[in-house]
């Protein structure tokens, strides 16, 4: 495809590189179809209502109602924001997506009494219910799970509250990805050529990859200072968002926002320390590559901005997609012949949605509702980033087709904190290939420069993230006011430290907590670096065992959310309880940067 400057419409996107939605409904009349029926089913569960404790089979026939009801609305939400994130700019695939999201949160008030109703049973009855409906068992995981949340569920009454707020509670991360998405533009850079070029999210990384650091510093101001002009307006939306968490927090009795959403997992607070302490401990091995990065720059200042250029002199590899698919297949290889082939069968059956266009959604994700095959959004630019991006987006989606064939859809659906285990093996497995494969000294130089990359921004930077949001959730918790001062203060001050005194820390970089969308769901991002940690232990054990280490991966894919994050994992031989794992993935990281200093002496 040839590729515009100036981004296209979506109609001029060529089919073969669109996903099809169609494979989800076919148009919108029969997703007005399962839309009126989900409301249909909502006002049915009231027929349940205060009726749980009465017997074992209405207890049951209650739950598969449930299940039936969330699948069925899950596809209706999944198609109309899809639609939506093909064009924000398209005001019908606006209104589809407000009223999924509106019919949602009815959904939500619908199920509402049934786990308080539950919870209000004696536990001798539960077991009497098991014991009196055999059909039962298939809910025993998630029953005790209920009873492990009982001493934060709330009464009925104040859980259909708590439903009724969803739509105001999303308001925040609704309204950053309005602005990000559809109201945010950037200044027109020069590129390389002397050509204005429009800055766009898709472009960021092209532009900070540029040996002209002229377009690196441009582009970096370009897109920190339009933040900058917004910094109330996005201070004051991360703000709320901060308290919604808090407020749900104290609600629900839990000491801190971060345990409340550790809790969901079953993760201990530990872990999330462990993982700040261990990344604490080696800073000093980042700012060493800090100091092999400036020097063969042969720069007198390392900048924020130079930051993603390869360190390969003269290397210039552009990946267009055909070619990214083929790099993938090979490097899935180890992972066996139906694994790949189901991959294959995604990249040409219409599960990715490949190139930018006006007004799509920025980034990448994987998705897809339960029953149907899964997706991928990306935005491709033709650099090796990207290719990267599309080996990970794929093993969220792989790791979805396993669990939604394997798994009932009460427990289809992983944890994320699982899941960046899945995304982040793909990556070092394809790693692993092109380090294996590639002879060309630059192109080898070019590769650790990204795998060290990929290890400071998966494991430093969101680890450096999850700090600032334990951070600004304290200081919020202690009835601070998150004003844009504060938060730039603090967001400075961890850029300092993390990246060491090789770095200038510039003055735009404050603004970039402004535009980070995943801080919208709190303690999220720690998940990265510990799936990081964990997928590379996988990883190790995938090459130098083969087939044994393969059946235990693709049986972990296959239990989806049927077990607690940190058991599954421990399943597939790794402990995410202790420090180890993360300090593995230092002691590789150390391994691969004396790899680049040999080859750069």
């Amino acid at each position: 495809m040839e590729r515009k400057r100036n981004l296209p419409a979506r109609r001029e996107i060529p089919d073969e590189y669109k996903w099809r939605l169609e494979d989800i409904y076919p148009g919108n009349e029969p997703w007005e179809q399962d839309f009126r029926q989900v409301q249909k089913m909502a006002g049915e569960m009231e027929a349940y209502r205060g009726k749980l404790g009465q017997s074992a089979r209405t207890l049951l026939a209650a739950l598969r109602m449930q299940d039936r009801l969330q699948e069925l609305n899950e596809k209706v939400i999944a198609y109309a924001r899809m639609r939506r994130d093909e064009d924000n700019t398209v005001t019908d695939c606006q209104a589809l997506a407000d009223r999924a999201d509106g019919l949602n949160t009815r959904v939500q008030i619908a199920v509402s009494f049934i786990v308080p109703e539950i919870l209000a049973l004696p536990v001798e009855t539960l077991e009497q219910f098991r014991q009196e409906e055999p059909d039962l068992a298939l809910y025993r995981f998630a029953l005790d799970e209920l009873l492990r949340q009982k001493p934060h569920t709330l009464s009925a009454a104040e859980e259909q509250v708590i439903a009724q707020a969803g739509e105001v509670a999303r308001a925040p991360a609704n309204i950053f990805m309005m602005l990000n998405n559809a109201d945010i533009t950037f200044p027109s850079i020069l590129d390389e050529e002397g050509r204005e070029t429009a800055v766009t999210h898709g472009r960021y990384i092209r532009f900070m990859e540029s040996r002209d650091r002229r377009v690196r510093r441009e582009a970096f101001h370009s897109l920190h200072g339009s933040y900058r002009k917004l910094k109330n307006t996005l201070a004051a939306t991360l703000s709320s968002s901060v308290k919604r968490d808090v407020f749900y927090a104290r609600v629900r009795k839990y000491p801190s926002a971060l345990q409340a959403s550790l809790f969901a997992d079953n993760i201990p607070p530990a872990v999330y320390e462990n993982l700040i302490q261990t990344v604490r401990r080696n800073l000093g091995l980042v700012h060493r590559y800090m100091n092999l990065r400036k020097k063969l720059l042969g720069l007198d200042e390392l900048h924020m901005y130079d930051l993603h250029v390869s360190l390969a002199k003269d290397v210039k590899w552009e990946v267009p997609y055909p070619e990214a698919v083929e790099l993938v297949g090979e490097g899935l290889k180890p992972l066996g012949a139906s694994y790949g082939e189901t991959v294959a069968r995604g990249f040409d059956a219409g599960w990715v949605d490949v190139y930018e266009n006006r007004g799509k959604t920025a980034g990448a994700y994987s998705w897809g509702p339960y029953g149907v095959h899964p997706y991928v959004l990306m935005n491709y630019q033709d650099n090796l980033n990207n290719v990267f991006t599309l080996a990970h987006e794929m093993g969220h989606a792989l790791h979805s087709y396993y669990s939604y064939r394997e798994q009932p859809y009460v427990y289809a659906h992983y944890s994320i904190f699982t899941a960046e285990v899945a995304s982040t093996v793909n990556e070092s497995l394809l790693m692993d290939y092109l380090l294996r494969t590639v002879t060309d000294r630059d192109k080898k130089i070019h590769l650790l420069n990204y795998y060290l990359e990929q290890f400071r921004t998966t494991v430093f930077r969101q680890t450096m993230f999850a700090e600032f949001e334990k951070d600004i959730h304290e200081k919020a918790e202690a009835g601070e006011a998150l004003t844009p001062e504060l938060l730039c203060k603090t967001y400075r001050q961890l850029n300092v430290d993390y990246h060491g005194p090789e770095m200038v820390v510039d003055d735009d970089i404050e603004l970039e907590w402004a535009r980070i969308p995943h801080f919208y769901s709190a303690f999220y991002v720690y998940k990265y670096a510990t799936g990081f940690s964990a997928a590379a232990a996988i990883t190790r054990r995938i090459l130098a065992e083969g087939g044994p280490a393969v059946s235990r991966y693709l049986a972990f894919l296959k239990k989806g959310g049927s077990g607690y994050p940190l058991d599954l994992l421990e399943s597939a031989g790794v402990d995410m309880t202790t420090p180890h794992p993360v300090q593995e993935g230092f002691d590789l990281f150390a391994r691969l940067l004396d790899q680049m200093e040999s080859l750069t002496a």
